[in-house]
């Protein structure tokens, strides 16, 4: 089976107990989840498996955060990018969108909004309720 057959996703956090539970999420609508803890391991997954999307938690590069999702954005264009994150303030959204993120999602919504924000970007859209008034925003283009 062909790597762009699979439908793969990596889910970047270093906080095990979460990281669980959004695998249990995730597996629902893809064929692998493949669960890294560090930058190093996000960038040299995602460079061998080609998924077709990411969730990053935006604190898994210290003090480096929106450098780091510009060089994975420029590294795996063609990979959807999800960030998810405690920071509720607007400006931290808007700023990870401008990064180069197709969604941003807030850790306390991840139950009800995760699966939502992955259909959006999988289907073109961006997704950051954060951001705007309904969330939904077409593709930069």
């Amino acid at each position: 089976m062909n790597t762009h057959d699979v439908r793969c996703v990596v889910l970047a956090d270093r906080h095990h107990g979460l990281s669980e539970g959004l695998r249990r999420l995730l597996e629902s609508a893809f064929d692998a989840v493949i669960m890294v803890a560090d930058e190093v391991s996000l960038f040299e997954s995602a460079r061998r498996l080609q998924p077709m999307l990411a969730v990053v938690d935006l604190s898994l590069a210290d003090g480096h955060s929106l450098q780091s999702l510009r060089r994975l954005r420029t590294s795996c264009p063609g990979m959807k990018i999800i960030v998810i994150s405690v920071h509720d303030e607007p400006c931290i959204g808007q700023s990870a969108m401008e990064a180069g993120a197709d969604g941003f999602v807030l850790k306390r919504d991840l139950a009800t909004e995760l699966m939502p924000a992955v259909d959006a970007v999988l289907s073109g859209q961006r997704y950051c309720r954060l951001c705007g008034s309904d969330g939904m925003q077409p593709a930069a283009g």
